[in-house]
């Protein structure tokens, strides 16, 4: 009740009117009059306005009175323990009350948490950017519901931003849209914070995160240090967080899209008519006016930017194709059962054959499709069977003089011999070249010309090669043809041994021996032909 209220009560009340006149008149209860009169008199007389105070409401009985020691002996025990289990726990003690209760009374005895105090803090320009993802499942009017990510890549100093929706998380495409973003702005800045993606940090030695090797080789070409934030600290990054918010509400609240290429046009044309000229809440300005003044000290581009193709190994199937992501793509038929590289952009599958040579294209199947195939009519060799019989002799002469003398007596002997032939080439997918030329003798030993005999002996003495085996074997070709088939060999510990048997007196300068020639061996004893490696000044340290 306000003071002008009380004043009116006491003006009327001292001009002679009674308290139900007066509640009446004003509206109010006539024991709230009466209350307000005697505390007025009391105040006179005593001198103090105590009285006009509103009285502490007196505490009800609870039917948790009885169980209020026990839950506050849960609560010290475990701090965390949530109203259920307290519930739980009280019952089995006999209590017979509500699970409501007991949350309130478990609320007014934890302490109030306060929020962590959260310090701004603002870069110079060029100094730092901030990258993270955000996923929304977005019904578009031509494909449905379908789940789709946004990049953000955001400048600290101007708060301008690149924004761009994508199909997924992976390695490939979180540098693609690097490179865009960094095309974008027309060069990138000199620190970039990033979250505990699986593309940047591989993992955790003690607090120190271990970045991705692939990812660092990626960013010492554009010039700019990664840096991961700890876990579970979202504020760090608050100029790249902040601005989902902003997406969630303004580009994607009351708009309908078509398809994904689509909601990325209409993307674009809300950064630059939209987020890149309003008036920023917390710089004043104009986020494009401030990339201005950003824009001179970015690190600037380099003249070829990264390649941002994915390079796998894929086995070719019996049918002549090769699988990435669910799909299928052709490749021509005699290259059936090897492995070939495949390099995968963003729009096409390249195929390479042994020597490196490009040898098929295919248009990249979207991510949202599986089990499609991608097939050219000219790689496979359709139903010429001598055309079929040339190449399956080429590929058998090419296992060795066993396998075309195997592949002679299959065609002979068996009815269907070039698809029981295409179908054992196959099986380099699964075996080992050496299994199944092994196989292959062991049949033509005992003229055994038949694709069952030859799955029955590698059934016995062959051991399907899991997948992490067969890229070990691949990588394995590759340094070999890099290192030559004799690669440099370590020393023999002999050469090392005078070492550790020196006085610690004549140990000699590390930097003044370190480019110094080796002691000439004698090869009879084999061991250093010098047993005393001399002074200092002789192998050109200085005197003590």
């Amino acid at each position: 009740m306000n003071q002008n209220t009380i004043n009116e009560i006491v003006r009327l009340w001292r001009g002679g009117s009674s308290r139900r006149r007066i509640a009446r008149q004003l509206g109010i209860s006539r024991y709230q009059v009466e209350r307000l009169i005697r505390a007025h008199e009391s105040g006179r007389r005593e001198g103090t306005t105590a009285a006009l105070l509103p009285r502490a409401k007196r505490k009800r009985a609870s039917c948790l009175d009885d169980y209020e020691a026990n839950l506050a002996q849960l609560w010290e025990r475990y701090p965390e323990i949530t109203a259920v289990r307290a519930h739980e726990e009280l019952q089995k003690l006999g209590f017979r009350g509500g699970y409501n209760v007991v949350k309130r009374r478990l609320r007014q005895l934890r302490p109030a948490r306060r929020s962590e105090f959260v310090q701004r803090f603002e870069t110079g320009p060029g100094a730092q950017a901030q990258m993270d993802y955000s996923t929304y499942t977005i019904r578009f009017a031509q494909e449905g519901p379908r789940r789709v990510h946004l990049f953000s890549y955001v400048l600290g100093y101007s708060r301008r931003q690149y924004l761009r929706f994508v199909e997924g998380q992976d390695f490939s495409t979180t540098i693609r849209e690097h490179v865009r973003a960094f095309e974008y702005f027309g060069g990138c800045a000199a620190t970039c914070l990033y979250d505990n993606l699986k593309v940047v940090v591989t993992g955790y030695e003690g607090d120190e995160p271990v970045y991705n090797t692939r990812f660092l080789a990626f960013a010492t070409h554009y010039g700019y240090r990664p840096w991961a934030c700890r876990p579970y600290r979202a504020r760090t990054k608050g100029k790249v967080e902040r601005p989902f918010h902003y997406v969630e509400t303004n580009l994607l609240n009351g708009r309908t899209f078509q398809s994904l290429e689509h909601l990325n046009d209409v993307t674009r044309w809300w950064l630059e008519h939209v987020a890149d000229v309003r008036m920023h809440r917390e710089t004043k300005q104009r986020p494009l006016d401030r990339y201005q003044e950003e824009r001179a000290h970015l690190i600037p581009l380099p003249a070829q930017a990264y390649d941002t193709a994915e390079v796998v190994y894929r086995y070719v199937s019996g049918e002549g194709l090769i699988v990435y992501c669910q799909n299928r793509y052709s490749v021509p038929w005699r290259y059936l059962g090897l492995m070939v590289p495949v390099r995968v952009t963003e729009d096409e599958v390249v195929i390479y054959g042994p020597q490196i040579e490009e040898i098929a294209r295919h248009p990249l199947l979207p991510r949202q499709v599986t089990g499609k195939t991608s097939c050219r009519p000219e790689h496979q060799p359709g139903d010429d069977g001598e055309k079929k019989y040339e190449l399956l002799k080429q590929r058998y002469a090419e296992l060795g003089e066993v396998a075309s003398r195997f592949f002679d007596g299959l065609i002979r002997r068996r009815r269907y011999g070039k698809d029981e032939a295409q179908k054992i080439l196959a099986l380099l997918e699964t075996y080992a070249r050496r299994d199944l030329l092994a196989a292959i003798e062991r049949a033509v030993r005992y003229g055994a010309y038949a694709r069952s005999a030859i799955e029955r002996i590698l059934a016995v003495s062959a051991t399907p090669r899991p997948a992490l085996d067969k890229l070990a074997e691949k990588e394995s070709q590759q340094l070999k043809s890099l290192l030559g088939d004799r690669p440099v060999q370590p020393r023999s510990s002999q050469e090392y041994g005078e070492l550790f048997r020196q006085p610690p007196s004549e140990s000699v300068n590390d930097e003044a021996t370190r480019n110094d020639p080796p002691p000439e061996q004698d090869q009879s004893q084999g061991g250093p032909a010098h047993e005393n490696p001399g002074t200092p000044e002789d192998v050109g340290g200085r005197p003590e």
